[in-house]
């Protein structure tokens, strides 16, 4: 089973916890700026995502996986990302980063 986390530059970052493994990593980039970073990762068990606010006094919260869709397998969670970053005729790409 999978799931896919989002971090946003300046807003926020997903951390993975026990029962995470990250798989793949991927910048969305828009014109040439890097808008998001996905990450796979193989869940075991029932984990928990920390989401950490970036900035002063950003709040960190503890989300169990089960709020998060999940997939039967590596190539459904890839095929979702490629539909969540697929706008018609704007220029935007994924690119494969160090999970």
């Amino acid at each position: 089973m999978y799931v896919i986390l989002t971090s946003k530059p300046g807003q926020f970052r997903t951390e993975p916890t026990p029962g995470l493994v990250p798989v793949e990593a991927y910048d969305y980039m828009f014109h040439e700026t890097r808008k998001a970073r996905f990450v796979i990762a193989a869940i075991t068990g029932t984990p928990r995502i920390r989401v950490v606010e970036e900035g002063e006094g950003g709040a960190v919260n503890s989300v169990p996986c089960k709020f998060l869709q999940h997939f039967e397998t590596i190539e459904q969670a890839r095929r979702e990302l490629r539909s969540l970053t697929a706008f018609g005729s704007v220029r935007s790409r994924l690119d494969p980063v160090a999970a």
